[in-house]
């Protein structure tokens, strides 16, 4: 699939900023054998005192740029044709989870996709007893680490309402596991610490959705804003894959990836620091249509 993707990020601050320094990650990676960014640009007004580029631990392109000049707004707009291969759904041959802790046991490596870096708490995705005990729950009957992702995915997709008011940015898992409401950062985040805490490795994705369903196909969930999903390592012969909780199924081709990380915390479309007082708004749109 071929998409053309448009994004805008505007952020209006009461009081102007007098310098600040940002990591933005909003253009899609290229993925070898899943995406390939064919041509994307970005552009940053009021123009940066100074911007780079580089790839941060997990792969991700980073864009850095410093402000000196005062302002009272910042716009990042981001234009990019992606080409997403339609990949057929993976076979189960994952391992049960006992024999997927043996593996990763064994998986002796440190590299940016390693388990290893994705069984533990994070920043943003804390170990929640009550969640533990909902995955067992919710999974009871599935053997294999493939079929336990899958079931946990449906199941929050079944228990929890998509309600954009019910948290923001900030929200832990735990918070939006006792509401049973939020939205895709949410349902991520809550499914990675329900992987994680029966020892399934599990991180971030952050990405797009198409807006223009195919005929019949009703509008996914999340697709007028950056989206969020789920990735999951399912054993050494099966590797990672990636759910999408929000609408109840394996990401596809419908899915084009910007980053991904550990949590929320490692791929956030914008970081840094800044030097103002007061508050600000935010604005987001996205456009992703496909070329036919």
């Amino acid at each position: 699939m071929l998409y053309d993707v448009r994004l805008t990020l505007e952020y209006d601050y009461d009081a102007p900023v007098h310098g600040g320094a940002h990591h933005i990650r909003v253009v899609p990676a290229n993925m070898r054998n899943v995406q390939r960014v064919v041509a994307s640009s970005l552009t940053i007004s009021p123009r940066p005192h100074r911007q780079t580029s580089f790839i941060d631990f997990f792969g991700n392109p980073v864009t850095a740029i410093t402000m000196v000049e005062p302002h009272d707004k910042l716009e990042i707009r981001l234009s990019a044709r992606v080409q997403v291969e339609d990949l057929t759904p993976p076979a189960d041959l994952s391992p049960t989870r006992d024999r997927l802790a043996q593996e990763v046991e064994r998986y002796w490596s440190i590299e940016p996709n390693s388990p290893q870096h994705f069984l533990a708490a994070s920043p943003r995705a804390q170990l929640v007893p009550a969640i533990t005990d909902y995955v067992d729950e919710v999974t009871q009957g599935h053997q294999s680490v493939l079929s336990i992702a899958t079931a946990l995915c449906m199941a929050i997709n079944r228990d929890f309402e998509y309600d954009p008011k019910a948290t923001d940015v900030e929200t832990r898992p735990a918070e939006a596991f006792a509401l049973r409401k939020g939205v895709c950062q949410d349902f991520a985040h809550v499914m990675i610490a329900g992987l994680r805490g029966i020892g399934i490795p599990a991180g971030y994705v952050s990405g797009f959705l198409r807006t223009n369903p195919p005929p019949g196909k009703a509008r996914l969930e999340g697709a007028d804003a950056m989206h969020a999903w789920v990735r999951a390592w399912c054993g050494q012969h099966v590797g990672w894959v990636e759910f999408d909780p929000t609408n109840a199924m394996i990401a596809g081709s419908d899915h084009i990836s910007i980053a991904h990380g550990r949590d929320y915390a490692d791929v956030s479309p914008i970081v840094g620091v800044l030097r103002t007082h007061g508050s600000h708004e935010t604005r987001q749109s996205v456009d992703v249509l496909r070329v036919e």
